[in-house]
């Protein structure tokens, strides 16, 4: 397709998703739960579809050399995908936030004033390499009645097709809008830029994925874009640590799932401990084979082969993958320092026993959450108790760390009068 193809194509989207929008949003909550569950069904209807064009992408994905993590992303089955459907249900069963009043008052004059919360209006999303996002950003846009245009990457073109269309066929069976969900067909780089550029039908845009992908859509963005940058986590490591748990958090926060972005990818050892800690972290981490990259003093302590030394670019690199960079730091307050410099805002935790060092870094560290002796892989939707998530976002601005239903809302004031004049 020429450029000028495209545009005119996303272009057309773009208004067939703003007449979805006003359908949507006079839709109740009960309807909306019953579209849902639709929408559940009928991805569940078409596995044999979506598992079929799910293994093309998985081929292309083996045939470019994509890396094992990367394909793991891509990688649906019936489970995973009955784990889709089931969190859409639980979309359904979540309190829908739209038309809450958030608060009420009265001016000296007898105007009463109300601000409540209302859909964004159509959201575009742009996201990389896992397919089950489609489902997720659909469904939590619908839930408050947002209509969106998706645009998801290569990798997961026939997945993402196969998903998006069995989401709105099953929906359109329990009265969802015509162009509620929509993605966008072709990977051509043009799509993304002529989105950006689509103010006039695209209320917000949310892109997911690397630093080259969303730099590309801020830059080209004329409408609010909220990012969901890189996941660069720490785990520290106090001098008042309880150290088997501090194994216990970084090997959760590493190896549980390494290729999200809420995975650990430095951690930093406080001088004091590290002669005993290191070697105990080195041991079982190498054993899980993952790569450890430390700096000189982490090196040493290790006792064990095959550290590799680390660089500058290894403390600001997102690896996505069974390899980790290792700090040893005078103290808290040099931990601070490196996760606020070297960090991307998205998890960060101390392992400490100390109170006073916990509410220390629990306020300093800018990040979107921080944790105290807990694993970074929280940073969930689900896990924070919101259902399925668009993702964690590392703005602050309007949504800050998961965002789920309430960040996909705006608010609105309306005003009673009684004839006031001014």
């Amino acid at each position: 397709m020429t450029s000028e193809e495209i545009k005119i194509e996303v272009l057309e989207m773009g208004k067939k998703a703003r007449a979805a929008s006003h359908g949507l949003a006079k839709l109740s909550t009960d309807e909306k739960n019953a579209i849902l569950h639709a929408m559940a069904d009928g991805l569940m209807a078409a596995e044999a579809t979506i598992l079929e064009e799910n293994a093309k992408d998985i081929a292309a994905a083996e045939e470019n050399g994509l890396t094992s993590a990367m394909i793991d992303r891509l990688k649906l089955d019936p489970e995973s995908l009955a784990a889709v459907a089931t969190g859409i249900r639980d979309v359904a069963n979540l309190h829908d936030p739209v038309g809450e009043l958030l608060k009420e008052w009265s001016r000296p004059n007898g105007l009463r004033i109300q601000k409540r919360r209302v859909p964004i209006g159509v959201i575009g999303i742009i996201f990389e390499s896992r397919p089950n996002v489609t489902a997720d950003a659909a469904v939590l846009c619908f839930k408050t009645g947002n209509a969106t245009i998706l645009r998801g990457g290569k990798e997961a073109i026939h997945s993402n097709r196969a998903i998006a269309d069995a989401l709105q066929a099953g929906g359109a069976k329990a009265g969802l809008p015509d162009a509620s969900v929509q993605l966008i067909p072709f990977t051509e780089r043009e799509s993304v830029q002529h989105m950006a550029e689509m103010d006039k039908y695209l209320d917000l845009i949310i892109p997911r994925g690397g630093a080259g992908l969303i730099e590309a859509v801020v830059s080209m963005a004329r409408m609010p874009v909220i990012k969901h940058y890189d996941g660069i986590c720490h785990v520290f490591i106090d001098k008042n640590a309880d150290l088997e748990m501090g194994v216990n958090v970084a090997m959760n926060s590493k190896i549980q799932k390494p290729s999200v972005c809420n995975a650990l990818e430095t951690l930093l050892i406080h001088r004091d401990v590290a002669e005993e800690f290191s070697p105990r972290i080195a041991e079982v981490l190498m054993a899980k084979n993952v790569e450890l990259r430390g700096d000189e003093t982490f090196q040493k302590l290790a006792g064990i082969d095959g550290v590799v030394p680390a660089t500058e670019e290894d403390w600001k690199t997102e690896y996505l993958d069974y390899i980790l960079a290792v700090k040893v730091v005078d103290d808290i307050d040099a931990a601070i320092n490196h996760i606020n410099t070297y960090g991307s805002k998205h998890s960060d935790c101390i392992i400490t026993e100390d109170e006073v060092a916990a509410v220390q870094f629990m306020n300093e560290i800018d990040s979107s959450v921080v944790f105290w002796n807990a694993s970074t892989r929280f940073n969930d939707g689900a896990e924070f108790g919101f259902g399925a998530e668009i993702g964690i976002s590392t703005d602050k601005l309007h949504a800050r760390g998961p965002m789920a239903l309430e960040e996909l809302t705006s608010y609105k004031y309306l005003a009673f009068g009684t004839g006031q004049l001014k």
